[in-house]
């Protein structure tokens, strides 16, 4: 499948990289210093959203500030070795100019940042949770990278592999591509679905960049 687009925006864990394993092992412990159950977590929305909206809904008010700065704080010195580019990830993004593509994150710029560059990718456009007011599945991320990349929503394209990511990205107009590297594919509602990134080549051209799915 050939998709025409003006820019390219990628959610980062689970589309670019993966740090599952640094996630897995520092909620366990954060939610072991703050009494979170297993059960409290079933009841939340986790991936693909930011992390002040999780520990909103896990802790009363009162506790958000310094709940969400101790799971950085925990997230970010656990970046060193726990973050691996998923495939095709570095061989895409080398193929696209700077100012086509930008990665739309539910995480904070600080975590963000850490973890791309421990891959050694350094997008000119970054879309952090600091950046918005309401995270995904709403479609302010994605709508405020449209804006700052000065291109029409409708001429871009979102690579998701949540639920949440990929609903922000319908909600906002935009083509929306699947990856199966979190979810399984019942589970994800896009125009097209791919196992991951190396299912995917992209061409720049005179006006934007050509993607082709299922290479």
């Amino acid at each position: 499948m050939k998709i025409q687009a003006d820019a390219l925006l990628f959610d980062n864990d689970g589309t670019l990289i993966s740090s599952m394993e640094s996630v897995r092992r520092c909620w366990t412990r954060w939610a072991g210093e703050y009494g979170i159950t297993a059960e409290d977590f079933a009841r939340v929305e986790l991936h693909g959203r930011p992390a002040v909206e999780i520990v909103a809904d896990l802790l009363p008010a009162e506790r958000v500030a310094e709940a969400v700065a101790r799971i950085e704080e925990l997230e970010v010195s656990d970046v060193a070795g726990g973050v691996l580019a998923l495939p095709g990830t570095l061989d895409l993004l080398a193929a696209l100019p700077p100012e086509r593509w930008a990665v739309v994150t539910s995480a904070t710029r600080r975590l963000a940042e850490a973890r791309l560059a421990e891959v050694g990718i350094s997008p000119k456009t970054l879309i952090a949770a600091d950046d918005i007011t309401r995270g995904k599945p709403d479609p302010e991320p994605f709508l405020l990278a449209a804006r700052v990349l000065g291109v029409d929503p409708a001429r871009c394209v979102v690579f998701e592999d949540a639920p949440a990511g990929l609903t922000a990205g319908r909600a906002a107009g935009m083509t929306t591509v699947a990856l199966t590297t979190t979810h399984q594919v019942a589970e994800l509602s896009a125009d097209v679905v791919v196992e991951d990134l190396s299912a995917v080549s992209v061409q720049a051209t005179a006006g934007g960049v050509e993607i082709v799915t299922g290479v």
